[in-house]
């Protein structure tokens, strides 16, 4: 795959955003540049904006879409920047897509439309449709786990046959699904991983090029990219045993995470308040008391 796709391009720590609200319920702009800052002071490759853990589906189309726009100016370049787009028609992702393309999105990944019967001809049409149309290389989030839809190993690799534009997927899933997706697709795509970076290690190790977790532990998440990129496999390991309880504590659920992630990351990046757009997963005494005790050597993040 040509470099133009996207292919070789796109690497690295993509912390996916969180949705950050005001006491007014409305999407707080300063917070978000407080985020995108924290995170790159932190030492991410890149952003990723809009999908599961940016509460796209409590998101107003115009707010997905401001959230986008915001991150992108913030970002001022200094990395690349995903966009997930979750519209659920056709002209509508084209739509998102291009605007995310002229605010200066590096790639785009697209969410199946939430239609849980249908095929996979149908999908395959679905994304063809929009990535024909796209200025940008396009991604595809294949979490049916999550989503609750998604495409085989077949039916992604036919997606890309047809239409090469298709060049990155987010394919969440355990290290040994990611090692024969990597081995089928033979280096059709650029693979990421989400799964809040629980699975970092393995799978950077066969196949991936990088992953798409939480803020929470962003920078420690890309200094273990780092390390492993230059060969220091056995720091890596031992800076990623040190991480994988409260990566595995705060991946229990998506609400879970946006309950307890977003908290964590609040704290580090030295937001005082926490206002949950409903409905919403309250923290528990006991949940935050295990957050405390696996996040306690994390200090400000970027610092």
């Amino acid at each position: 795959m040509a470099d133009p796709h996207g292919q070789g391009r796109f690497h690295g720590i993509y912390p996916m955003l969180y949705a950050l609200f005001g006491a007014d319920g409305a999407l707080d702009r300063g917070a978000n540049d407080a985020q995108v800052a924290a995170c790159i002071a932190g030492g991410v490759h890149g952003l990723a904006v809009g999908g599961l853990a940016s509460e796209c589906n409590k998101l107003t189309v115009e707010e997905r879409r401001d959230h986008a726009r915001w991150t992108l100016e913030a970002a001022a370049g200094k990395v690349p920047v995903s966009v997930t787009i979750s519209d659920n028609t056709v002209g509508g992702q084209i739509e998102s897509v291009k605007r995310a393309a002229d605010a200066g999105a590096a790639w785009a990944v697209l969410q199946p439309p939430p239609v849980k019967s249908a095929s996979e001809e149908e999908l395959i049409r679905f994304f063809g449709a929009v990535a024909d149309a796209a200025p940008i290389p396009i991604g595809i989030q294949n979490a049916p786990e999550y989503i609750g839809i998604g495409l085989s190993n077949a039916g992604l690799i036919e997606l890309n046959r047809r239409h090469p534009n298709v060049s990155v997927l987010k394919a969440e899933g355990t290290g040994l699904y990611i090692g024969r997706l990597a081995e089928e697709a033979g280096g059709a795509f650029t693979l990421f991983n989400g799964r809040n970076g629980i699975e970092l290690l393995d799978s950077l190790r066969h196949g991936c090029a990088g992953l798409i977790p939480g803020v929470e532990a962003c920078d420690v998440e890309s200094r273990i990219y780092d390390l492993h990129s230059a060969g220091r496999t056995g720091e890596a390991d031992r800076e990623f045993r040190e991480i994988l309880p409260l990566l595995h504590f705060l991946m229990h659920t998506i609400d879970h995470l946006l309950c307890y992630g977003k908290r964590l990351a609040a704290r580090r990046i030295g937001l005082s308040d926490v206002h949950d757009r409903g409905p919403a997963q309250a923290p528990h005494p006991v949940g935050m008391a295990i957050l405390d005790h696996w996040s306690r050597d994390l200090g400000r993040l970027g610092q």
